[in-house]
């Protein structure tokens, strides 16, 4: 009995010092810095967000709805609607436009319990103008598995509108998508035992051997044993230890707060149509010469008329052509070196003094890359 009760207090023991030594570690001043809990860096299996999506219809709009001779999925979803409802409005000329066909999506929460609210989005599916003071009518929303875990009602909020006059038009935001704050009800929960795992998995967010592996090392050092497996460079996979059986969550909590530091790939991502450029601290060049210059040519058009003198008896008012041809050759820009192994300041520093804009950084940069003088990948965004 005493032995029993021994082996516990050993076991909190051994994760007290554990944590003692993670956080003397994370004392220092440079790591501390650099250094992530795990919970912003993985996802727990099992701990998931669901898509759900549904067909509705919109009603009480200011003729901003669809026209029913062009629309004719809201034509037959109105009268669908109403022969529900017991009115027969099959052999009627519906005419009416402040009913709108909309998609509403939502995002199904994970560990959701029957009863709780939901925001759902609305966006508006034929060729109504304005959703601006319209209600969702009952919407049942479906899973990928084509099952019914929700059903939204409710007014609409829509953060645009649009007026229009006889030669003018304004529209602000954008008038045909809305939400409706906690419009939907969860009828069905998504099953999933956590507390009876005796394993799991956690997948990281940004898939890397040496992240992975410092997971696995800060885990078990925690938990006094090797519980923690990388499987690849995306899984780490978790046995429940012995002292955390049936206390998967009070596991799950404990892990999430260790901190380690992510290993961040040399890389550099670009987007041509917007002139970004971010660049990862690992990137390192070797000693390379860059030069940078343009060739400006500016041609300016300035005619002048030329008439002959007033109450003259001969000539005729001409136009006398004036051109102004100006060529910069750029002269005065220079050719830089740059060091074997400098940084990414030091290289962004270099490209300033060059006078280079983002644009022209980003051609400087693939050449580098062809030359074989960068050591990192570019990707283009």
């Amino acid at each position: 009995m005493f032995g029993q009760s021994i082996n516990p207090l050993r076991n909190r023991l051994a994760r007290l010092i554990a944590a003692c030594a993670l956080g003397l570690a994370a004392l220092s001043p440079a790591s501390a810095l650099a250094q992530s809990r795990i919970k912003d860096i993985v996802d727990f299996e099992g701990v998931r967000d669901n898509m759900l999506v549904g067909y509705g219809l919109v009603v009480g709009l200011n003729g901003t709805g669809d026209s029913l001779n062009s629309a004719i999925f809201t034509r037959e979803s109105l009268v669908g609607m109403l022969e529900r409802m017991g009115v027969n409005a099959r052999d009627d000329a519906l005419n009416t436009q402040n009913v709108a066909a909309v998609m509403v999506t939502a995002t199904l929460p994970a560990f959701s319990r029957q009863g709780s609210r939901i925001d759902v989005s609305v966006s508006a599916l034929g060729n109504a103008s304005s959703l601006l003071g319209g209600t969702l009518l009952v919407t049942p929303l479906q899973g990928a598995d084509s099952e019914i875990y929700a059903v939204a009602q409710g007014p609409l909020a829509v953060g645009g509108f649009s007026a229009q006059g006889a030669a003018e038009t304004v529209v602000k935001g954008v008038p045909t998508s809305g939400r409706v704050a906690n419009g939907a009800i969860v009828e069905k929960e998504v099953p999933f035992a956590m507390a009876n795992l005796g394993s799991m998995r956690m997948t990281l967010k940004n898939p890397d051997f040496t992240t992975a592996r410092r997971i696995a090392r800060a885990i078990n050092a925690f938990v006094g044993e090797e519980a923690a497996n990388v499987a690849d460079p995306g899984t780490v996979d978790l046995s429940v230890p012995s002292a955390y059986r049936q206390q998967v969550v009070e596991l799950v909590t404990d892990i999430e707060q260790l901190r380690v530091e992510p290993d961040v790939p040399a890389r550099v991502l670009v987007d041509e149509q917007s002139g970004v450029i971010v660049m990862g601290e690992n990137v390192r060049i070797n000693r390379v010469a860059i030069a940078q210059g343009n060739l400006t040519i500016r041609i300016t058009e300035t005619p002048q008329v030329a008439q002959p003198l007033p109450f003259a008896n001969v000539g005729e008012t001409v136009t006398v052509p004036r051109t102004d041809i100006q060529i910069d050759q750029q002269d005065d820009r220079k050719l830089t070196v740059v060091e074997t192994g400098v940084s990414i300041q030091d290289l962004v520093n270099g490209l300033n003094t060059l006078g280079v804009g983002p644009r022209d950084m980003i051609t400087i940069l693939q050449a580098i890359k062809a030359s074989g003088a960068l050591q990192a990948d570019i990707e283009l965004m």
